[in-house]
């Protein structure tokens, strides 16, 4: 019998790197790089600030702070942030893409 072990990534909301790992992220989780909880409203795909709640999901009860530890049965890790920078250098390419480089 042959064992595999599925290692995903997934990404720090507070310091940005990169958590390889073979275990899905518990309540009591924490970023190897800067300690901060992994468990968390902000490190989630439903996270959506000015959504109910600040979650796309259906949740029925308010998570306070969106930083610390929670029992969200709804979490599932997200690991596609993108920085402030590359948001904006994203826009510029589109921008030029579009209009072909016309200085104003």
């Amino acid at each position: 019998m042959f064992s595999q072990t599925i290692t995903i990534d997934y990404m720090c909301w507070k310091c940005k790197r990169t958590i390889c790992s073979s275990e899905k992220i518990f309540r009591t989780s924490v970023c190897e790089f800067c300690g901060a909880d992994l468990h968390v409203c902000r490190n989630c795909t439903f996270y959506s600030p000015g959504a109910h709640y600040d979650c796309r999901e259906n949740v029925e009860e308010l998570v306070a702070d969106k930083e610390k530890a929670n029992f969200c049965a709804a979490f599932s890790p997200r690991a596609d942030f993108v920085s402030g920078d590359d948001k904006a250098a994203k826009a510029r390419d589109a921008f030029n893409s579009l209009f072909g480089g016309i200085v104003l």
